[in-house]
């Protein structure tokens, strides 16, 4: 019997990922730690965690941001390596560097690819250096508006502004028209500014009706890189994601073995060593795809791709972090059925406002091929600090029809009283024609409210 990777590993994370990377270390044999705030003393991953340090108020920037408290957490518990989830310090590089120098182990990449691929920007390159298809865009990134625009109007117009740091669409814009373009520039550079102390922006072309899939990788410390394929995360609202299938429908195998052909060379050009997702966009129409940035980080949809590889992410991910090699090669990766999540978030369905507060009722569906991961309980009180996330449904079939109705089952089983919550908007889209058929796209769902918007309307007139 394998030793475990690690004695005792801290997560630097709350909700439903930190329960995740609890579960993967207590089945390795490892002890863990959970931190929380203030506002989490009755969370979950605090009352199945073996040990638990309080480090902080309620404000993330002063907690789970907090990195001198969740340093100090680690070296008065003892424990070996920090993993971080998803979101918060999860990709970032002083972060990790910090933990190298205090001789703990960051469960993910080297500072060299995080820095490598954490600027948008200079990760483009990288892709265009390895061959790998890119949207057209601003060659450099930067905070002059007039500048960029030079750029905007070389490639024409509609454009996208992004972000060189964070994500979750903080700070991205559609210009369709070059008087709006200044104005929009400046607006998004506060924005991203005030969320990533990083106002840096760049320009790329805007593909219209484009679809948004993204390959999951993982390597290991000896430049083996293998892919996982590939996850449909089209079904957006406001760039956040609400329903992820694997794998993609409507693509063709050939296609399908480009993409991922694409994505294993640019994570081995840059001796990738953990597990990691390169996003890009899909251009149905023309059968062509662009890399648009990696996420060098554990994914929020990463079960659909375990539940048709059959492979544990998260496992994988501490083992390499400990320095072992990877326990799969590309040829014993095997692809069976497929896989629908549906996040589920405390708001309001109409509005679209979070609506934190006490749970009263709760029921999460079962059954084969149902998994739920979710940090509430009955009773449970939603606090107001963090992100809306509830639940992830998650459900697997031999087809994808197959899938479909198992989710509206479980979307139907699953009780979660007390609180409003998004599990109707969900129905609307699984059952929407364009969702049944596959024509899935970012736009999708902004075109299903604005549907039903008018037929409101016009039974109203």
């Amino acid at each position: 019997m394998d030793q475990p990777p690690f004695k005792k590993v801290l997560i630097a994370n709350r909700g439903e990922i930190a329960l995740r990377v609890i579960r993967a270390c207590h089945e390795l044999g490892i002890r863990t730690v959970a931190v929380h705030s203030t506002a989490d003393n009755e969370s979950l991953h605090v009352k199945l965690a073996n040990e638990s340090v309080c480090i902080g108020p309620p404000q993330a920037s002063e907690s789970y941001l907090n990195i001198s408290a969740l340093i100090s957490a680690a070296v008065a518990t003892g424990a070996e390596a920090i993993h971080p989830g998803y979101g918060f310090l999860s990709e970032n590089a002083g972060f990790a560097e910090i933990c190298g120098q205090c001789g703990i182990t960051f469960i993910g990449p080297s500072v060299r690819n995080m820095v490598l691929m954490g600027d948008k920007a200079r990760a483009r390159r990288m892709a265009v250096k390895s061959d790998v298809p890119v949207v057209p865009g601003s060659e450099s990134a930067g905070v002059d508006a007039r500048a960029a625009l030079a750029e905007a109007e070389k490639m024409g117009f509609p454009v996208l502004i992004k972000a060189v740091a964070g994500g979750g669409g903080r700070g991205m814009k559609i210009v369709h028209d070059p008087k709006d373009f200044v104005r929009l520039f400046e607006q998004a550079s506060r924005e991203v500014e005030a969320a990533f102390n990083d106002p840096t922006l760049y320009v790329e072309k805007f593909i219209a009706q484009a679809r948004h899939v993204e390959v999951q990788v993982i390597g290991d410390r000896f430049h083996n890189v293998i892919h996982l394929g590939e996850r449909d995360c089209s079904t957006q609202r406001r760039y956040q994601k609400l329903i992820e299938e694997a794998p993609a429908p409507n693509m063709t195998n050939a296609t399908r073995a480009r993409m991922h052909e694409a994505a294993v060379r640019l994570a081995k050009a840059i001796n990738y060593g953990s597990c990691g997702t390169l996003e890009f966009l899909y251009d149905s129409k023309t059968d062509q795809f662009y890399f648009i940035e990696m996420n060098t980080r554990l994914q929020v949809e990463h079960p659909v791709t375990e539940m048709v590889t059959f492979t544990d992410i998260v496992k994988e991910q501490i083992w390499v972090a400990a320095g072992r090699e990877l326990s799969y090669t590309q040829d014993s990766v095997r692809h069976r059925g497929h896989a629908i999540e549906a996040r589920i978030n405390a708001e309001d369905p109409v509005t679209f406002l979070p609506s934190p507060g006490l749970i009263d009722g709760y029921h999460p569906p079962g059954g084969l091929g149902v998994r739920v991961d979710s940090g509430v309980y009955d009773r449970y009180k939603i606090p107001p600090n963090y992100d809306s996330l509830v639940a992830k449904v998650i459900v697997h079939a031999e087809t994808r029809e197959e899938a479909i109705k198992k989710m509206l089952v479980a979307l139907d089983e699953c009780i979660i009283g007390g609180i409003k919550t998004n599990m109707d908007l969900h129905r609307r889209v699984l059952t929407h024609p364009c969702f049944r058929t596959g024509q899935v796209h970012t736009k999708l769902l902004e075109e299903i409210l604005a549907d039903e918007a008018a037929a409101a309307v016009g039974k109203a007139a």
